[in-house]
């Protein structure tokens, strides 16, 4: 099953769900997709219905159960070239199972066709029984008793709604054969979404909006072509409240997206306070001026609804750091946030003014850093990685200088408690190009992994930078043979690595 040519990127999610699709077993087999809003979700799911004559069903927000099943059957209806009289007053069972069987049907003796049920937690909050009822029927068919073996996906934004479809007891949880969750396109893929040549100008859409390819057709404004541009860009978008692309509004609205956080204060403060920098349980606490034990329970509701991210550092597991998954929040919590008087009062242009110091040192920068960290992950050649099975960031102590350093890329493998390193990196957004006095940082970065006895033999010194390399730098980097330098048309996949090892 071919991916159409409107679909960019998702190589892999949609051969995942061709295989769903054509898998031979007969009986119906369920699937749940899942993603924040605005990531391509619907986009996908509503290509892979036409690709296979199927019917794709979108629940709607705050629509009550008549007119939700009312809709229901007017799809089905239309789906059948039926008239919708003949099942308007139908019950979600027959809906549903009546909708099961007329895809099957339509597939064939091919791969059947697929009923798709996007934003299924709209329907969910009224109609609890949903899954239950999907439940009775996966069950009636893999017992043979009369529902036909067809394909159903369901889809929905809210993600605590969706992780707990597949927990615990709950009805769907051992009957689903694939949980898809889809993520934001990457740096490379989002500068081609925007249509964006320049690295710098794409980089910076990326820092500000994230990869949700979504948020490109709420823009009134056409994408910058130049990283000045930028500075006009913002101004005019995501810093103006009468634009949909405005910071305020999606940030309030993707929150709002989940049940569990509709209007809570105490959970907008801690997503302010991690986009301040408080990056453990205990500083959220101390910003906040509550104990750390009685914010565990909504930092994890946060994490697992995929508004705050944890990442454990490889080498010191017991240090947890957590920060803003999605750009645009932590984008409208340190920018928009404190210029609020001057963006409310159309004072755009001076709010950006103020605030690109801000811009640059806490949402370039680590951004940058995650970009890093994710191109050696994914893009790279898996030569540089070796036998490593994490890229993370970690910390290491100076136990001479009494110094903890920062080291922004590592790769390793660890086990025992003694890890093997392929790879010690640092990533940089500032407005100067790396010079050899980098390298000789790394350097020693190195020397005080291997003094804490982790194996760094093997492994090379890499520098990413979005302003590029001194040329001595650059030399250097050539003659050692053990040294990585990537700069920002390197991350875009726009040309190769200045400097790879070995050459």
């Amino acid at each position: 099953m071919r991916k159409p040519t409107r679909v960019l990127a998702r190589d892999a999610e949609w051969a995942a769900l061709a295989q769903f699709v054509r898998h031979s077993d007969t009986h119906l087999r369920l699937g749940v997709v899942s993603g924040r809003r605005r990531v391509g979700k619907s986009f996908l799911l509503r290509a892979l219905a036409e690709a296979t004559d199927g019917l794709y069903v979108s629940a709607v927000a705050e629509e009550g159960v008549v007119a939700a099943r009312r809709r229901l059957a007017t799809e089905i209806a239309h789906y059948a070239g039926l008239s919708p009289e003949l099942v308007a007053d139908a019950s979600w069972e027959s809906l549903l199972s009546t909708a099961i069987e007329l895809t099957a049907r339509r597939g064939g003796a091919g791969p059947p066709s697929v009923f798709v049920i996007d934003e299924l937690p709209y329907w969910v909050a009224h109609s609890p029984e949903l899954p239950g009822l999907l439940q009775l029927l996966y069950d009636r068919s893999q017992a043979e008793q009369g529902v036909p073996g067809g394909r159903v996906i369901v889809c929905g934004s809210a993600m605590s709604v969706m992780n707990e479809l597949l927990s615990g007891t709950k009805a769907l949880r051992g009957r689903a054969s694939i949980d898809l969750r889809l993520h934001p396109f990457d740096l490379a893929t989002t500068a081609r979404h925007w249509g964006i040549q320049d690295p710098a100008a794409a980089f910076r859409v990326h820092a500000t909006l994230g990869g949700a390819p979504g948020y490109r057709n709420l823009s009134t404004v056409d994408p910058p072509r130049t990283a000045e541009e930028v500075d006009t860009w913002i101004p005019a978008t995501v810093l103006d409240p009468r634009q949909a692309l405005f910071s305020g509004s999606e940030a309030e609205y993707l929150l709002r997206e989940d049940p569990r956080f509709t209007g809570s204060a105490l959970h907008y403060a801690l997503i302010n306070a991690v986009a301040n920098g408080a990056t453990s349980p205990a500083k959220i606490g101390g910003l906040l001026e509550q104990p750390r034990s009685s914010l565990t329970r909504p930092i994890d509701a946060l994490t697992s609804a995929g508004y705050l991210r944890r990442e454990s550092d490889p080498l010191w597991e017991r240090r947890p750091v957590i920060t803003i998954a999605d750009p645009i929040v932590r984008f409208h919590n340190l920018i928009t946030v404190p210029q609020r008087d001057l963006v409310e009062t159309g004072q755009a242009a001076e709010a950006w003014r103020r605030s690109r110091p801000t811009f640059v040192a806490r949402v370039l920068g680590p951004h940058f850093e995650d970009c890093a960290r994710a191109w050696l992950r994914a893009q790279a050649d898996s030569s540089l990685r070796g036998d490593a099975t994490q890229v993370a960031a970690t910390v290491v102590n100076d136990r001479e200088g009494q110094a903890k350093h920062e080291i922004d890329v590592v790769a390793l493998d660890k086990r025992s408690g003694r890890a093997r390193i392929s790879l010690v990196g640092e990533a940089k957004a500032t407005v100067i190009r790396r010079s050899v006095a980098d390298l000789d940082r790394l350097d020693r970065l190195k020397g005080l992994l291997a003094e804490h006895g982790h194996d760094v033999r093997s492994a090379f010194l890499a520098l990413f930078s979005t302003e590029g390399f001194q040329p001595d730098l650059v030399t250097a980097a050539r003659r050692r043979g053990d040294v990585l330098l990537v700069d920002l048309p390197g991350l875009l996949g726009a040309g190769d690595p200045v400097v790879v090892p070995g050459s």
